[in-house]
């Protein structure tokens, strides 16, 4: 073939490099899923799985300035530093309170995996929101992620996220029931062709559990327990449901908790069966309950009738605790499962809805470009 006849033929070459470039901006792209919650930080990476997860926790020195610790290292700090070390929990309720301690503690997570990112890299980071924070709200947490160095920003709903992390089917006409209960919030949501039909959230989840622990402890033995404390207590011993017949010493589990005599002022130690940390959790797991009926309450009948075949599941570490799932069905009447990714549904959830990219821009609550 002569030079001529080949120039007079550039639509193959063209499409050749239009498909080499194509290949090459897939490879430059970075996507990564956050689930940024009150409790736990998780972070999702394409192609890796869950690289992160550390509780949201940072503690910084206050006289140099200086950030001492994230995540786990940080956690064992609380209760435990002098005057001029400070330990943040930078966000409460499911929503970021602190702006610059989010961003410093983001940065050190994400240290390591954006390290490689250069100029030409493309970063796409979807991030779990509860369902019912304000625009305001969603915009520091877009803003918090911005300075990351993400090009494009998409804001999912936590209970959109788990149901695609637990695998239900939110394409479907089907309708789908979830409830995620994390550390700041509870979402309960109905999913229906990619979009959320109904959903209550509520600022009351595993953070009021641990507070009602300490109260109880505090009214019924006059002992004084810090949130750690309070939080083994709830997932070693703690339980929505006692079956009947529970009363059985037997049958009950037992953990010492360990704090001060608000009376005497000294150290004490009592042993804590799950009959009474049942009782400590009972109002609040009721608000939870409410929540649920709510929800139910305001779901077209067509979907109710999909929920009374299939069931409703459970995700977030709330979720896990004893006997929410039959509580739940003693109170609705429903099945209730608990997810087996529990813990890591949301995150899985952010990940995996990158992996086409215009469902998930109609998942989305809002989209944020650059």
């Amino acid at each position: 073939m002569t030079f001529t006849r080949f120039l007079s033929r550039p639509r193959p070459l063209i499409h050749y490099y239009k498909g080499v470039l194509k290949y090459r901006m897939m490879l430059f792209n970075k996507d990564i899923g956050i689930d940024l919650g009150t409790a736990n930080t998780l972070i999702y990476i394409k192609g890796k799985g869950i690289v992160v997860n550390q509780p949201s926790v940072i503690a910084v020195d206050t006289g140099v300035r200086r950030i001492l610790a994230v995540g786990r290292e940080a956690k064992n700090m609380i209760g435990k530093t002098p005057e001029h070390i400070k330990v943040v929990r930078p966000l409460q309720d499911g929503v970021i309170s602190d702006f610059e301690m989010t961003a410093n503690m983001l940065r050190v997570f994400l240290k390591g995996i954006l390290d490689g990112a250069g100029l030409l890299t493309r970063i796409r980071i979807v991030v779990g929101v509860p369902s019912g924070v304000t625009e305001v709200e969603r915009r520091a947490v877009e803003e918090v992620i911005r300075q990351m160095g993400a090009r494009d920003v998409f804001i999912l709903d936590e209970p959109m996220a788990a149901a695609i992390g637990c695998g239900l089917p939110v394409d479907d006409p089907m309708g789908c029931m979830i409830a995620d209960i994390g550390g700041g919030t509870s979402d309960i949501a109905v999913i229906a062709l990619g979009g959320i039909v109904t959903s209550t959230s509520l600022r009351h989840a595993g953070d009021k559990l641990n507070e009602a622990i300490i109260a109880y402890m505090r009214r019924s033995y006059d002992l004084l327990i810090g949130d750690r404390t309070a939080e083994e207590l709830k997932i070693a011993i703690g339980c929505a449901y006692i079956d009947d017949g529970a009363d059985d010493d037997e049958k009950l589990l037992y953990l010492d908790a360990k704090g001060r005599d608000i009376i005497t002022g000294l150290p004490k130690i009592i042993k804590v069966s799950s009959k009474e940390i049942h009782e400590a959790l009972e109002e609040s797991i009721g608000v939870i309950i409410d929540g649920v009926k709510n929800t139910l309450e305001h779901t077209p009948p067509e979907l109710a009738a999909d929920i009374v075949s299939h069931g409703m599941v459970l995700s977030g570490g709330g979720g896990l605790i004893r006997g929410l799932d039959k509580l739940i069905t003693r109170h609705t009447g429903l099945q209730v499962f608990i997810a087996e990714n529990a813990l890591e549904a949301v995150a899985e959830g952010t990940g995996k809805s990158l992996k086409n990219i215009e469902k998930l821009e109609r998942y989305a609550s809002k989209k944020l470009k650059k």
